[in-house]
């Protein structure tokens, strides 16, 4: 398997402590996380398999049997942000793409293939982008 192409989204600072903000990458957007115990971050897709919303960005982050975790806020379907396996049977899991911070703070993920972009932009709604409050 070949090495992801790395993009710079954010700075560590630009992400609250246990909280959420979206990227936009190539017309998708992607939810990246700052779990702040643990010092760990996490991408998954942005939009909600359940409701089909760009919402995930915004949603309660914690952790269930020692597996990080981050909740929809519309409906409260928690997902795994390791994997992206969803924690209720009947809600599809959410794609994870792997996240690095370097030293100076600088926070990369590794960018989709183009075969996800491009089923991510036929699947989502364009619900606008923010940053974490």
């Amino acid at each position: 398997m070949s090495e992801p192409l790395w993009i710079a989204v954010c700075h560590r600072d630009d992400v609250i402590p246990d909280g959420g903000a979206c990227v936009f990458y190539e017309g998708i957007q992607i939810a990246v996380f700052r779990i702040a115990a643990r010092d760990e971050w996490y991408a998954v897709q942005n939009r909600c398999p359940h409701w089909n919303e760009q919402v995930l960005w915004r949603g309660m982050t914690g952790e269930r049997d020692g597996e990080p975790k981050v909740a929809c806020p519309m409906h409260k379907r928690t997902f795994s942000l390791r994997t992206g396996a969803a924690f209720a049977g009947d809600t599809p899991d959410l794609l994870t793409f792997p996240v690095r911070v370097v030293a100076d703070g600088r926070v990369f993920v590794g960018v989709p293939s183009a075969e996800v972009v491009a089923r991510e932009r036929t699947a989502a709604t364009h619900a606008p982008c923010g940053r974490a409050e």
